[in-house]
C-alpha cells in the first residue's frame, strides 16, 4: 500500500510573509522559500492531532504549532534570548523523548522546540 513518506511543507496564513519567512531563516535556521527549499535532517517526525478543547497551543483559536527538532536546546535558547525572543521552559513539558522550549513568531503563532532524547 502507498504511504506518506515524510512532510513537504507546511504553510499558513501570514500578514507579512517575506519579513516573517525572514525571522524563520535568522533565529531559526529554516531557508527563506523565496531562495531555496529548506533540507532538513532525517529524523523522527510526530503527526499528532490533539483534541479540540486541549490548552497546550496557548490561544483558544489558534489551529496548529510546528515543533522543531534541534541538536542543542540550551545553545537555542540563549541565542533566541539574546536576540530578545522569550522562551518558556516548564519541567512537565519534559519527558523520557526529549526536552522542550516553547517560543512564538513575530505573528504570535506557537513554535516548540524539541531535542530528542539521545538514543
Amino acid at each position: 500500500m502507498p504511504k506518506v513518506v515524510g512532510i513537504g511543507g507546511v504553510f499558513f496564513r501570514a500578514a507579512d510573509p517575506a519579513g516573517l519567512a525572514e525571522w524563520y531563516e535568522r533565529h531559526l535556521g529554516v531557508d527563506d522559500l523565496h531562495k531555496s527549499v529548506w533540507q532538513q535532517e532525517a529524523g523522527m517526525t510526530i503527526f499528532g492531532p490533539f483534541s479540540e478543547n486541549t490548552d497546550y497551543f496557548g490561544r483558544r483559536e489558534q489551529q496548529w504549532m510546528i515543533n522543531f527538532r534541534v541538536d542543542d536546546l540550551e545553545g537555542f535558547i540563549s541565542n533566541l534570548t539574546a536576540s530578545g525572543i522569550a522562551v518558556e521552559t516548564r519541567a512537565e513539558w519534559n519527558s523520557e523523548v526529549g526536552r522542550f522550549a516553547r517560543i512564538h513568531d513575530p505573528e504570535g503563532n506557537p513554535i516548540e522546540l524539541w531535542e530528542p532524547t539521545k538514543a
